[in-house]
Formats: C-alpha cells, structure tokens, sequence
C-alpha cells in the first residue's frame, strides 16, 4: 500500500484534497482524523504538519509526500528526498522585505538582523550571496511585525498578494529568493513504479484543469481552416453529419484561450459552438 503525507491544515491542505479526490482517491471528511485508508486503490493518507512532510518521506518512512517547494527546501533533507512533480498551485514567492525606502538591494543586509520562519532556507541563499547578516531571527509567523517591534531590521517571508506587507508599511526589495509551489517529493532513488498510477492521475488533474473541449459543426470547404484554429494535442476528431456539407469537430483546447477559440471559429463560420470541461484525461 503507497503510503503519503498530505498537509493537515493550512492552504495546502485544502488544494491537497481537492486533487486527490479529482483524482478518484478518498479524503478524510473530518479534519482530526490523522489516517485515511483507501484500499480500493492501495493508498494511505497521513495527515501531517506541512513542515514536517520532507522528514518523514526523505527518512523513508512515507513513500510521499505533497508539500511546499519552500517548505522542502527549509527542512534540510538533503539528498534523502528529490521533488518528482510540480502541481502547479499553491504558489508564492519567497522575498525579503523591510519598511518603505529603508534598503533597495540584498547587500544593504550585510550586518543586519533579519526575521524569518524559513530559517534553513535563508540561510542557504545567503551562503550563496556572500552576504552575512548579524544574526537570523527565527519566529514561527508574523514575521511583518518584528521590525516594528525593534526585533529585526528586515524580514524574508513568503509572499502572495503583498497586502499583508503593505499594510504593516513594508515593501519587497532586491531579487525573488525563490518562487513555490505545491510539488509532490519522494524518498531519493524511490522506486517510480509504485507510484506511476498516481502519478498519472494526478498529471490527468492538471492537464484536465488547464483544457477544456470544445465541439463545432463547420462547413466541409472550412474544415482545414477550422483545424488550424483548434489543432488539439494530435489532430481533431471529426464526425460526418447528415448533410454531406457540414462536418462536426471536436478538440481539446487550452482554458485561457477558450473564448478567443470560439469568437475565430464563428467568425470563420462554424457554429453549434460548445465548450465543455474536461474532468479527466490520460495523455
């Protein structure tokens, strides 16, 4: 039975259960329960603190885990674990930032005291820049407040929107240290054949959530123009109709472009236009 971490709470852990259960995988209903067996298909859930995802799974005591690429990398596993997938939400950026006007670049913290709950993380960039601060001030969150409060000069934290910053009177300054997302990690040199199934529904989640299917009747004469507007993965399917004039299409097309799609394809002529979602896919 594949055995996962899976975060118990926070953002994460919501975006966590709606992917595994798109992906046809049974998720706890109540939020203290710790373990879910899914036997149907050879899985078990640990609900687990996300900070402490990359030690269990790079200990090998969990076969993976779904985390923060942020959270991986501050927890300092080494090479017991390797990230295997990116899921593509959950993302962020991780930055240093410090009241209005005070620094502009990462060599003005040379010396300074700096608040973070990324202790690992920080450290190694830093390494890498050359740049040695007077001291890392770990707090485990609001970490916007410690300048006011006199306990760091500035601060490296995750940041989403910036309205948290901007309403504590900070600003970001110099170069992203590293941008996140939710990824998926397993034990380094793991086997891949046990988790290739899930591993495929859960590619079959992402790719479903970025396509929609769009459906068209267009003129026989039009079709190879039709094609080009909605080429989909390999080629379109198409469909004769009654009236040996007219063909139906079908094909994938990317979401963001969905609208743009269906505005070209009438004004090419087709019509009977119709966009559907996608709920699964295999590739």
């Amino acid at each position: 039975m594949l055995r996962i971490a899976v975060p118990n709470k926070g953002a994460l852990s919501e975006a966590a259960r709606e992917i595994f259960t798109e992906a046809g995988y049974r998720q706890r209903r109540d939020s203290r329960e710790l373990v879910m067996r899914d036997p149907d298909n050879q899985v078990e859930f640990f609900y687990l603190r996300p900070r402490d995802i990359a030690v269990y799974v790079g200990s090998g005591t969990l076969d993976l885990g779904l985390t923060g690429r942020d959270l991986f990398q501050d927890a300092q596993v080494g090479d017991t674990a390797e990230e295997i997938m990116a899921l593509g939400f959950g993302r962020s950026t991780f930055r240093f930032a410090a009241p209005a006007g005070r620094y502009s670049s990462l060599a003005d913290l040379e010396g300074k005291r700096i608040a973070t709950s990324y202790d690992g993380l920080l450290e190694d960039y830093l390494a890498t820049q050359s740049v040695t601060p007077e001291r890392i001030v770990h707090l485990d969150g609001a970490v916007e407040s410690s300048v006011s409060l006199g306990v760091a000069d500035a601060i490296a934290d995750v940041v989403e929107t910036g309205s948290t910053l901007k309403a504590a009177g900070m600003e970001t300054f110099g170069d992203p240290i590293m941008t996140s997302e939710a990824i998926l990690i397993a034990p380094s040199g793991a086997s891949e054949e046990a988790r290739s199934v899930l591993m495929r529904r859960l590619q079959g989640v992402l790719v479903a959530r970025r396509y929609v299917m769009i459906d068209y009747d267009v003129r026989r004469d039009l079709l190879d123009a039709a094609a080009a507007v909605t080429p989909g993965l390999e080629s379109p399917t198409i469909s004769p109709l009654q009236d040996e004039d007219w063909v139906a299409v079908r094909s994938m097309v990317q979401k963001d472009q969905m609208n743009k799609v269906m505005d070209d394809l009438y004004a090419l002529g087709a019509r009977a236009i119709l966009a559907s979602a996608i709920h699964a896919i295999r590739l």
